[in-house]
């Protein structure tokens, strides 16, 4: 149980980094922001993957997570 707070609560804090990169208004409350965050970081995780900078089932880093959430919060302007 504590795991999952834990994993919500970074997904919150990195959605709430990536908002505040990214200009313009986003729709979606706390709760969105919360599951892009952690999305963000799975995203960002497979993309260090890719590009070799992290090892399968590695976890990314901050930077990364804030990466991939500002690539799918820009996908969810879109959608």
């Amino acid at each position: 149980m504590m795991h999952m707070i834990g994993h919500a609560l970074f997904g919150l804090v990195i959605g709430i980094v990536a908002r505040m990169l990214l200009p313009g208004r986003d729709s979606g409350g706390i709760i969105v922001t919360a599951l892009i965050g952690m999305a963000g970081g799975w995203l960002g995780g497979y993309i260090g993957q890719q590009l070799g900078w992290y090892k399968q089932g590695q976890p990314a880093g901050f930077v990364m997570s804030v990466v991939g959430a500002m690539l799918l919060f820009l996908a969810w302007r879109y959608i």
